[in-house]
């Protein structure tokens, strides 16, 4: 299939996922995960409508950043940090990208505050939880997560979005729903303290769960581009 089919899928299954929610699918925002894909494989995306991209390497993401500025100054293309960041690439990332979705470390926090350009809006952030507390993967825990947005909200050049978490893979949409049912809770109770709008959950193999559970940001790779 063409990427902009795939797309087509995509965006027909969380329409559909959506009204048997009794939600509206156009507050469900979709991301095109294009880490190691090629620009070309982007314009093809971007020829089908989609604008919002995700990049988990510092540098790879910069260069495409630039090539499609240089292309055209006027494309409205969203760009979003989704891999883990390391203090010595906050400044880049504070540069070039418009939303940083795994900031689980006040550190990272005020560097990118304190490097984002006074010439562009506030960075848009997502705290990430590391829901399923996997040794191997970033992010707060659940006790961690009012503390932190308490202090991130303080920052001058950085806008606190909402929530960001890459739950244990589960193939039983049963155990899918646990975690992201936790997530939603942890949303909704850090709406108490602070104004949020974005829970962003759901990959490939988890968008149906996570969007029933509440996720109204979704990030899709290889249904979109293929395998890697």
């Amino acid at each position: 299939m063409m990427i902009k089919d795939n797309l087509q899928c995509i965006h027909n299954e969380i329409m559909h996922i959506a009204r048997k929610c009794d939600r509206d699918p156009s507050k469900i925002k979709l991301i095109a995960v294009s880490k190691m894909k090629p620009c070309s494989a982007i314009e093809l995306a971007i020829q089908a409508g989609q604008l919002a991209f995700g990049e988990n390497y510092v540098q790879e993401g910069i260069e495409k950043i630039q090539y499609f500025r240089q292309l055209n100054m006027n494309l409205a293309l969203q760009w979003h940090f989704i891999g883990p960041l390391q203090s010595n690439k906050t400044k880049l990332v504070a540069e070039h990208f418009d939303w940083v979705q795994t900031v689980d470390r006040l550190k990272i926090a005020k560097r990118l505050s304190e490097q984002r350009p006074n010439t562009l809006l506030p960075l848009n952030i997502l705290i990430q939880v590391n829901i399923s507390n996997e040794q191997t993967k970033s992010g707060v825990t659940p006790d961690e997560l009012l503390p932190l947005a308490l202090e991130i909200i303080k920052l001058p050049n950085l806008t606190l979005r909402g929530l960001m978490a890459i739950p244990k893979a589960e193939t039983d949409p049963n155990l899918q729903r646990i975690a992201f049912d936790e997530m939603f809770k942890l949303y909704d109770n850090l709406q108490q303290h602070i104004k949020l709008d974005t829970l962003s959950m759901g990959m490939s193999d988890d968008m149906v769960s996570a969007i029933i559970a509440g996720s109204n940001m979704v990030r899709i790779g290889s249904a979109i581009f293929g395998k890697r």
